[in-house]
């Protein structure tokens, strides 16, 4: 009763946010319906979601944008498995500038161009 009306709104706004991070992070990792009997595994579960919610809403709040186009942007990034007679190795996509700015903003190293290399197999 005693906060000013801005906070309050403010505070309607923060749980519409946190209400959408959740369903925005059960859709995306498909996580409904869950089925769990056990206590230890509904326990897990919910651990498990706030601590999905609460990387989200620190992406967010980092980088100043919405869960939405963070994922839009940062789910271009792919790894591609080459195989040659010279053996093989794993390369990542070339990063965007939006990709770039996210990681930047979020304070993580670029993952490396080459992740992995193997020399051929010997028959």
């Amino acid at each position: 009763p005693h906060l000013p009306a801005e906070d309050i709104a403010l505070g309607y706004k923060q749980l519409l946010e946190v209400e959408r991070g959740w369903r925005d992070m059960k859709t995306t990792l498909q996580l409904r319906p869950v089925f769990h009997r056990l206590e230890d595994r509904i326990r897990a579960h919910v651990i498990l979601c706030w601590l999905a919610l609460l990387l989200i809403r620190i992406a967010e709040t980092t980088t100043a944008d919405t869960w939405a186009r963070l994922r839009e942007d940062l789910q271009e990034l792919h790894v591609g498995t080459f195989e040659g007679p010279a053996g093989t190795f794993r390369q990542r996509t070339e990063l965007s500038a939006a990709q770039r700015t996210i990681l930047n903003k979020l304070g993580i190293d670029p993952p490396k161009k080459i992740i992995d290399l193997a020399p051929p197999a010997r028959p």
